[in-house]
Order: C-alpha cells, then sequence, then structure tokens
C-alpha cells in the first residue's frame, strides 16, 4: 500500500474542506481550488487527459499530473469524497478505486470550454480584458487558464520548469490563479532583435531566427500549427475554461490563411469570439463592423458579443452607438468599459512610445532607453517610492540624475554602441561614484570590461569595449541560454531576493559578489562606488533591495513599504472588478457557460 493512502483516509473520514486558500505547495494547485484532497486517490491514474509520464533526474520515469486540477474542483472533490466514504475501498490495490476513477471521470471530466478575445486593432485592451475574464472565472471557482498561441513581446518570464513565456501571460495567469504555469499558455513567443529578424521561443525555449517571411513560409506550417493544437489540447483537457487572446486584428487579409494567433487557433480550440474595439481611438462603428465584414462567414459566426473599451466620456453617451451597432451586426455589445484606473505591468514597449517620464518622485532614476529595451517592468516598483523614472536618448536629459539604472536588453552589444554614440556611456561613467548605478542583465554586460560574441548571436558587432565599471568579461557561447528562477540573499543585509534569470552571455566576474543562493554567487558589487550588477530581473519587486538602492541615492522612502506582488494583485481584482461591473453579465454568462460550444 502506498504510504499517503493512510493520509488519504484522514481526509475520507474527515469533513469536505473547501477552499482553504491559496496553497504554494504543488503546482497543480489553484486559487478558490477545493482543498479537500491534499493527496489525489487516484495516483497515478495513467489518464492522458489529465498527466503524463515523464523523466525524473533521481528516479526516472514517473506518472506526471503536475497540472492535473480534476481533485480539486468542487464538484468532484464532493462526489469522491461521498463515494470513498459509503464504498469503503480498502487502498490502492482495490479494483474498486479504478472503477470509482472511470466513473467520476465520465461523470464531471469535460474538454474545457475556449472563448477568444479578439482585437479590433492592436491595443484594443485584449490582454487587460483576458486579465480580467480570468480573475472573474476563478472567483467563481472554476480552474481557468490563459493563452496566447504567438506573441511578440521583449518582456518575458520563466516558469517553475525554467521555460520562458511573455510576461503579460504569466500576469494573466496570475490572475487566473495558476500558481505555476506551464509553456503551453504561450506557446510561441517572438523576440525582435531588428533588421526584420525575430528570436522563435518555442514550447518555452530558443528554436532559431526567423524573418517574417521565412515564419510565415517555414515554421507556421510545421512546428507552429503543431504546437498551437498540442497546447490547446493539453488545455482543454485539464481546465474549465481557457480565455484565448488574439493578436493584433484577426481579420489582416494578407495573412490571413496562416495566421495562427487568432481565427486559426479559434478553430482549433472550437472557440467563441468576443471582439473588444478601443473606443478612446474614435471610429468605432468602423472598427467593429469592418472587422466583423473581412472575417471569412464561418470565423464571423464565432463572434458572439463585441465590447467598447476604454470609455473617457459618459457611458450613457455610448449607449446609442452601441444599438447601432448591435443593429447593424446583429451582434449583442456585452459591454461598454469605462477607461479603469488599475497599475498593471505594460505588455511590451510600444506602451511608452513617446514617454519621457514615470512617476511624480523628487528623486531621479535616469534609465537609458535602449533600442531594443526589455523586460523594463523591472522598474514598475521603484514607483511605489518618491521616484521619477526618466527614460533618455541624449546626455541633456541626464541633468538631475540621483540613480542610474542600465535595463535588460535584446541585443546587448548593438545598444552598447548606441550608448556611446549618444555620449550618455561617458556621462554615466563620470557619475561613478557620485550615485549609485545599477545595471540589469544586458546592462550588468555592458558595465564591464570586455564583451565578445564570436558567434554573432547578438546580431551585432563581434567584440566591444564595455563601460569599465567592472572587472569583468563578457562572452556569448555558440548555444544555450540560462532561464531559471531565482531565490538568494543580497549579502550586505541579509535579505532575501526573488526573481528570474533569462540571458545567453555568461560573465566572469572579479568582483565581490552582490547575492548568494544554495549553490552559488551572484552579481558583482562596489559597495564604496555604489555600483550594483546583477542578471536577476524582478530585484526591486521585494522592498528591502529596492529601498537600499534608493536609499543611496537620498531618496525620501515612503513610510510604508510596498510588496510589489501584492500591488499587483490588489490591481488585478480592482480590473477585475470595473470590467464585471460594467459588463451585462447575463450576455457574459451565456458567452462563459459551461457547456462546451
Amino acid at each position: 500500500m502506498r504510504p499517503i493512502w493512510s493520509k488519504i483516509y484522514e481526509e475520507i473520514e474527515g469533513e469536505l474542506a473547501g477552499t482553504r486558500g491559496f496553497c504554494p505547495y504543488h503546482p497543480s494547485h489553484f486559487r478558490n481550488q477545493d482543498c479537500t484532497f491534499c493527496y489525489c486517490p487516484f495516483y497515478p491514474c495513467n489518464d492522458q487527459d489529465l498527466g503524463e509520464v515523464t523523466k525524473s533526474r533521481k528516479i526516472g520515469k514517473i506518472w506526471n499530473c503536475t497540472y492535473c486540477n480534476f481533485i480539486h474542483r468542487r464538484d468532484v472533490a464532493a462526489y469522491v469524497h461521498g463515494r470513498l466514504r459509503e464504498s469503503q475501498i480498502s487502498g490502492p490495490e482495490d479494483p474498486a478505486l479504478r472503477e470509482l476513477f472511470e466513473e467520476t471521470k465520465t461523470k464531471f471530466h469535460r474538454k474545457g470550454k475556449a472563448v477568444m478575445v479578439l482585437g479590433a486593432t492592436s491595443d484594443a485592451g485584449k490582454s487587460v480584458i483576458v486579465t480580467a475574464i480570468c480573475r472573474i472565472l476563478n472567483d467563481r471557482g472554476y480552474s481557468v487558464t490563459p493563452f496566447k498561441s504567438q506573441n511578440m513581446s521583449l518582456n518575458s518570464r520563466v516558469t517553475h520548469e525554467g521555460h520562458e513565456i511573455s510576461m503579460i501571460q504569466d500576469l494573466q495567469a496570475r490572475a487566473a490563479g495558476v500558481s505555476r504555469p506551464s509553456f503551453r499558455i504561450n506557446p510561441i513567443l517572438m523576440k525582435p532583435k531588428g533588421d526584420g529578424m525575430s528570436q522563435v521561443i518555442l514550447e518555452g525555449v530558443p528554436a532559431g531566427d526567423y524573418t517574417s517571411a521565412g515564419y510565415y513560409s517555414d515554421f507556421v506550417p510545421g512546428p507552429g500549427t503543431n504546437v498551437l493544437r498540442k497546447s490547446i489540447d493539453f488545455l482543454q483537457s485539464r481546465y474549465d475554461f481557457v480565455v484565448m487572446e488574439g493578436a493584433g486584428s484577426p481579420a489582416e487579409i494578407n495573412i490571413y490563411d496562416s495566421d495562427i494567433a487568432n481565427m486559426r487557433a479559434a478553430e482549433a480550440a472550437d472557440a467563441d469570439c468576443i471582439l473588444v474595439v478601443n473606443v478612446e481611438w474614435g471610429g468605432s462603428y468602423a472598427y467593429a463592423v469592418g472587422t466583423l465584414d473581412l472575417l471569412h462567414p464561418k470565423d464571423r459566426e464565432r463572434v458572439k458579443a463585441i465590447m467598447l473599451n476604454n470609455l473617457k466620456g459618459e457611458v450613457s453617451g455610448m449607449r446609442a452607438a452601441a444599438d447601432d451597432i448591435e443593429r447593424i451586426t446583429g451582434i449583442p455589445v456585452m459591454g461598454i468599459i469605462p477607461h479603469l484606473d488599475f497599475d498593471l505591468p505594460k505588455e511590451d514597449s510600444e506602451s511608452f512610445r513617446g514617454v519621457k517620464t514615470l512617476g511624480r518622485g523628487r528623486t531621479v532614476v535616469v534609465v537609458p532607453k535602449f533600442p531594443r529595451i526589455s523586460n523594463f517592468t523591472d522598474l514598475d516598483p521603484l514607483l511605489h517610492e518618491d521616484v521619477t523614472v526618466r527614460f533618455v536618448s541624449s546626455t541633456d536629459e541626464m541633468e538631475g540624475a540621483a540613480a542610474v539604472v542600465l535595463p535588460g536588453t535584446k541585443s546587448t552589444i548593438s545598444d552598447l554602441e548606441w550608448l556611446k554614440a549618444t555620449g550618455i556611456a561617458d556621462r554615466i561613467v563620470s557619475l561613478k561614484g557620485k550615485v549609485p548605478i545599477l545595471g540589469i542583465c544586458g546592462g550588468y554586460q555592458m558595465m564591464g570590461r570586455t564583451l565578445s560574441d564570436p558567434f554573432g548571436t547578438e546580431g551585432g558587432p563581434s567584440e566591444s569595449e564595455g563601460l569599465g565599471l567592472f572587472d569583468m568579461e563578457t562572452e556569448w557561447p555558440e548555444s544555450g541560454k540560462k532561464t531559471e528562477l531565482f531565490e538568494g540573499t543580497y549579502i550586505p543585509t541579509g535579505d532575501r531576493i526573488t526573481g528570474y534569470e533569462i540571458h545567453s552571455g555568461v560573465s566572469k566576474s572579479y568582483e565581490a559578489p552582490m547575492f548568494k543562493t544554495q549553490r552559488y554567487t551572484e552579481g558583482s558589487l562596489r559597495a564604496d562606488e555604489m555600483l550594483f550588477g546583477t542578471y536577476v530581473h524582478g530585484l526591486f519587486d521585494k522592498p528591502c533591495f529596492r529601498r537600499h538602492f534608493l536609499s543611496e541615492a537620498g531618496c525620501a522612502l515612503a513610510e510604508e513599504a510596498v510588496d510589489h506582488d501584492e500591488h499587483i494583485e490588489k490591481n488585478i481584482d480592482k480590473l477585475a472588478h470595473g470590467v464585471m461591473n460594467a459588463m451585462d453579465m447575463e450576455i457574459f454568462n451565456r458567452v462563459f457557460s459551461e457547456e462546451s460550444p
């Protein structure tokens, strides 16, 4: 008998537990799950709809149900609990247990319903609407996951298994209550490198560089389409709802038949669709009606509702327009969403095109606006303090800098050459010892003596002299990329730091380290000259290092330290409540009925 069965006996003899709150201990756990069975009585079920055989480094092949939520559904937990009590099954070898599993699966397991949020244009608000819907459904007790088949962004995160996904899908997973998202929620991530070339991250790992023409002619028909279907099947087998996000417009007629980010993805998932229109841009009639008219008839039939988003005027003034759109299209307007005041990470650099400053604090933190800036959401937590973040492209804009942060970049050497050409590099060096200077990832690499890329992986010059702020050398190997979560302590204070690493370059530093983990030390530190360098993204999210760094800049710190993760949770709730209050919930309930299409 499995040793764990004694624990299951305790759970059978006890009462239904219901939800005990968010549990961080197992990846299948989700917000608002039923916690009656901490240990699944059916393990290992060996059912391919719920898990798969994987290799463990310690014990070889094992049954992996990491992403199975079945036993944590309220109806399933209640049913299994009652049946185990009345049937008196003796243990895991009892044939009646397998019979109960088959009976329960037949009764309760169903393919999760997929609903896709389309945008009439780019920046229509698809990402935030998906985020809100994920939280609304999760608050109702459903297991729900986001999904975007193809995303183009330089803002990415790392999963617990070391796979790279878009930052916005990671945020949506948090809204859905998924504590450890799979790469399946964003199986294709495109990271622009410049000159019409993008690195393609396939199933969480680099798969090569493609031009736009090569992507659609070579990648999409083969691995792109295959991974789309595989990911959708995986998610629909494990979640009640899959809330899908489109990309750009679904009506781009030049790539319509090969666009696996929109209607081809909706077709693969048999998804109902919601069309989102950004009212603030004007032309709502044209955007809504024109998009629908350009869709193929079979795709148009999938659109079950329209949302008018980001209205900065009175909702009553838009009601007549909504009625006209309903009359012209025959599709109901599910909501007129006002412009909502919430603070969540932005998806990509387009979100601050033309933006020169963030925040209104007295302490100016200067950030070079690299042409290929990435993971700039590292900077968001600085705004919890008395800070203005100023993005600079010239030396004149650096006046009054109290601190400098060199952010991440997709092409370190190319952006370093830009930094030198603008004169900003020399200006930063002149500030050594006067203001704190921090480099993160690519910015950290720039702070060393030399950078060498003999294989051209960065797409720029093969060698370059760094800023010389650290005694450090960085090289790019021909292959390999480090993608893993980080947990350690900041050595000078002993405070805990969490974050993640995503980088191809390898640095050899002769400086004192910044952080230590159980296995290694990381980063570079010259405390007397206020020089900090690290590969760890997200190091400002917890207040300890953020406040230490800003105190070096003379910043007046807020009385209450803000944990950025908690701040995001509050703003997800704020967004979800705002969207829900502005929707026709009768239409919403119809679109998100539990019945599969």
